[in-house]
């Protein structure tokens, strides 16, 4: 078909949202992908990339607005990589999610009308418990930090954003004004040149406690000992001020080496009625509220007698480990980052928890070496979901529970569609958690049942 190619103006009305969070439309009866759209939208786009049986466009021209189409609370919205559906009405974008996790578990999963709750969920806006943001030069030498402009490494420069907490905007402000004066360079990418990569904040909701984490490409930062202190004085919510060494040809944002310039290099956060220690290089989910709300719920559905066994997998400094594991009879937490170990440790012991054993190394191998027959498994995976070792383990094992938490639907349904085959487990239901508002991005916790038949066996 003639219009059927790249650089082609198109016509079509937006009717669905794709798992990255682009609109869906048709057009030559074919599908169509255009960011920043909303279903309901008719729109003018053009084509940029083009297969004979779908395409990617940009949007051009809206000529009729969705009713959920809103203004962004940001006004770099359209420019910055950060945020994907500030565009979006946010009962809408809770709406999406909950229809995302359905179709994948339908279409990857093969379950027929799965149990999927609402989501759950709190205020939209003003939400992040941490920011890591690139820094760099503009075009007219000044400095710059914020994300990365949408499809590009180009920085957006920023002074504060809307979903990050707000009181950690006049201190993102602050230290990209003394890094300027101090002349420390930013990192070129390209030339691999310069001294700071990222500038990466991180602050306890409930405590209030600050840390700053400078991200650099080489130790020697000339009188960063002094700033940091000044830092400190004049801003008393913070606590610590870190290095952190990054000095591959990586886009990865944290290297393997910190050190501590001042203060204490960890800040304190309560959770679920526990004090976490928090440290700025290791996972703490960044929506703390809602985080708290799932674990609740996790606890709740598992109706905990105080004599299980718990295995959690993938357990991070603890934060699910820890809650659950004053209502069980034993638990283990199992990670395969040595410091994210140590520090669940120490909450562990900083809260008196002494029920629980902390294993450092991957999934795959420590689970088939630790002599323990879990009554429940808790698993939290990274976004490629579990290791098919883990999957065959789990089957070998039994557990009568299951809780799979996940951050990528596809793998999530990807992974209960080989539990639940020849009935070994019994999906009971599934609940969305919106733990990254304004984006596309979903957690789900599933909660497996083993089935009758094997119970026992």
């Amino acid at each position: 078909m003639t219009n059927w190619q790249q650089g082609e103006l198109i016509e079509l009305e937006i009717t669905d949202l794709n798992d990255d969070g682009d609109g869906v439309g048709r057009a030559f009866n074919r599908v169509v992908f255009v960011p920043d759209t909303v279903p309901g939208d008719v729109v003018e786009a053009r084509l940029v990339f083009v297969k004979p049986k779908f395409g990617h466009a940009i949007l051009k021209k809206i000529l009729k607005s969705s009713i959920h189409r809103v203004r962004p609370s940001c006004i770099v919205a359209d420019k910055c990589g950060g945020c994907s559906w500030q565009h979006i009405d946010y009962q809408y974008q809770l709406e999406a999610k909950r229809n995302q996790v359905v179709q994948a578990l339908e279409r990857i999963g093969g379950f027929v009308a799965p149990r999927v709750d609402e989501v759950l969920h709190s205020t939209a806006l003003s939400y992040r418990n941490k920011a890591t943001y690139p820094v760099g030069i503009s075009a007219t030498g000044n400095f710059v930090a914020g994300y990365y402009q949408k499809n590009s490494h180009q920085i957006i420069n920023i002074n504060q954003c809307p979903v990050q907490d707000e009181r950690l905007n006049p201190l993102l402000h602050k230290v990209k004004l003394d890094i300027q004066s101090n002349g420390w360079q930013p990192y070129n990418e390209k030339l691999h040149t310069g001294l700071i990569r990222h500038i990466s904040l991180r602050i306890g909701r409930r405590t209030g406690e600050v840390l700053i984490t400078l991200v650099i490409n080489q130790w020697n930062i000339p009188g960063i000992e002094a700033v940091a202190q000044e830092w400190l004085d004049s801003t008393p919510p913070l606590v610590g001020v870190m290095l952190n060494l990054n000095g591959e040809r990586t886009n990865a944002i944290f290297g393997r080496e910190s050190r501590l310039v001042a203060g204490r290099n960890f800040l304190r956060e309560e959770f679920t009625e526990l004090e976490f220690q928090v440290r700025p290089d290791t996972f703490f989910q960044v929506y703390t509220e809602t985080a708290e709300a799932l674990v609740q719920q996790i606890k709740m559905e598992l109706g905990l007698k105080g004599k299980e066994t718990l295995l959690d997998a993938y357990c991070g400094i603890g934060t699910l480990t820890l809650p659950l594991a004053r209502y069980v009879g034993q638990a283990i937490g199992i990670e395969v980052q040595p410091e994210a170990i140590e520090q669940a440790r120490t909450n562990a012991q900083h809260n008196g928890i002494d029920n629980v054993k902390f294993y450092a190394g991957t999934v795959e191998k420590v689970i088939l070496s630790i002599d323990v027959k879990p009554d429940i498994v808790v698993l939290d995976p990274p976004r490629k979901g579990c290791d098919k070792s883990v999957i065959q383990a789990l089957l070998d094992l039994k557990p009568k529970r299951i809780v799979y938490v996940s951050c990528k639907v596809a793998t999530l349904a990807r992974d209960l569609k080989i539990l639940c085959q020849d009935g070994v487990y019994t999906l009971m239901r599934v609940t969305p958690a919106d733990f990254f508002p304004q984006t596309a991005h979903v957690e789900t916790a599933a909660y497996l049942v083993l089935s009758q038949l094997d119970i026992g066996s």
